[in-house]
């Protein structure tokens, strides 16, 4: 490969909340034991160096020693419009219609502030990602769940019926729809979210379709754009995106939105700047650019490559080796949502024990409870190979095979 995805990076002291701050009540326990690193694999960013493009970008617009207010260069929109359209196949995307958000979460709260009023219920589908609750629920919105299920092949599906009868049950008119799915990393196939689309414009649902994740697709797999996927779509659906899954840039801050739909993007936009907090920081803008450019593109792909080997090592030896652990292949994103109830329920453990004993020897895993996966455990992948093999032999010698309690 030409890209760096071997090289064990050590980020300690480099603000990385995934290896300096192990403790964070709900979310992760004590440091590991005595002998044992850390494995970082519960944070959704990536033990990888990003594309060089990127602190490239960053160097040579911090060298000028001005950084005062500005106003989004023509390139940073052209960038987007160049990347959605060769990745995506967005079709007639213009400037006008990318606006900014600090984040993919901040977008859907401004829609849910444009579109909703305090009280009012918003679809999601369940295993359901953290930040939706977090955020619909402290916007004073109430979420209501419609639960994807395996089908005989262990695919997660949508059931068209439940989220019609749901929405019609508690009077919604606004869903958030992740595509492709966080936690189990479906890609929904056209003809998938076309039937979706059905059933919410038949209930004059606006839609928020986060696609945060819609750079990393595996297996040859092919992500479709919400917004592309009916003629119609545009009309009633808002696209979130952002490079920082792709490129490993949350702590820099800065995603967008597009949105055909001038009614929708305009309230959008009044409900996005009326805290005053919602603008762009200038070395972000220039880390897109630097994201998006050519070079961009190609350490994409080989990431998707990496990333796949990482997963099917993982897949292989959890069937392998831990017995009643079960999973659907993700299609996508860099984590894997394990389901642990058959393996608890057969040791007599509880998933508290499981995950500690993950935790005390560096196996720094994610609990899938508050994604609503009553035995889940969510796991990053997004790391060198040889680290993945570490925590695979780990979970053999000292968790999954070995008495708890």
């Amino acid at each position: 490969m030409k890209y760096d995805f071997t090289s064990i990076m050590d980020r300690k002291g480099m603000d990385a909340t995934a290896v300096d701050l192990p403790t964070i009540p709900g979310m992760a326990p004590e440091p590991p034991l005595d002998g044992f690193s850390q494995i970082p694999m519960w944070v959704a960013d990536m033990n990888f160096p990003t594309c060089p493009t990127i602190p490239a970008a960053i160097i040579e617009r911090a060298k000028h020693p001005a950084y005062g207010y500005f106003e989004p260069r023509e390139e940073y929109f052209q960038s987007i419009i160049d990347w959605q359209t060769s990745r995506n196949h967005f079709k007639d995307l213009t400037a006008d219609m990318i606006g900014y958000e600090n984040g993919v979460l901040g977008g859907a709260v401004a829609a849910l502030n444009a579109f909703t009023s305090p009280g009012e219920n918003i679809l999601v589908h369940s295993p359901t990602y953290i930040g939706f609750t977090h955020a619909v629920e402290d916007c004073g919105r109430k979420l209501v769940h419609s639960p994807l299920v395996q089908d005989e092949n262990n695919v997660w599906r949508m059931d068209y019926e439940d989220m019609d009868a749901k929405i019609k049950a508690n009077k919604i008119h606004v869903a958030i729809f992740c595509n492709p799915h966080n936690p189990v990393g479906r890609v929904w196939e056209k003809e998938e979210i076309k039937k979706a689309l059905e059933v919410y414009k038949a209930n004059q649902c606006i839609v928020i379709s986060d696609e945060i994740w819609s750079d990393i697709i595996l297996y040859n797999n092919t992500h479709i754009p919400t917004l592309m996927a009916t003629d119609d779509a545009k009309d009633f659906v808002i696209g979130l995106y952002a490079p920082s899954k792709t490129f490993n840039l949350a702590g820099l801050i800065g995603s967008y939105h597009i949105v055909y739909n001038k009614y929708l993007r305009e309230r959008m936009e009044s409900a996005g700047s009326r805290t005053h907090y919602n603008s762009m920081n200038v070395l972000s803008m220039h880390a897109l650019i630097g994201a998006y450019k050519q070079e961009g593109h190609e350490w994409t792909d080989e990431l998707c490559q990496t990333i796949g080997g990482n997963i099917d090592y993982a897949c292989s030896y959890i069937s392998e080796h831990f017995k009643g652990i079960h999973f659907s292949k993700p299609q996508a994103t860099y984590m894997l949502f394990l389901d642990c109830e058959e393996w608890c329920r057969s040791t007599g453990n509880t998933l508290d024990d499981l995950l500690k004993a993950g935790w005390d020897v560096g196996i720094d895993w994610q609990d899938g409870r508050p994604f609503h996966g009553a035995y889940a455990i969510r796991v990053n992948f997004a790391l060198p190979l040889s680290l993945v093999k570490e925590a695979m032999d780990r979970l053999d010698k000292y968790v999954f095979n070995k008495k708890l309690i």
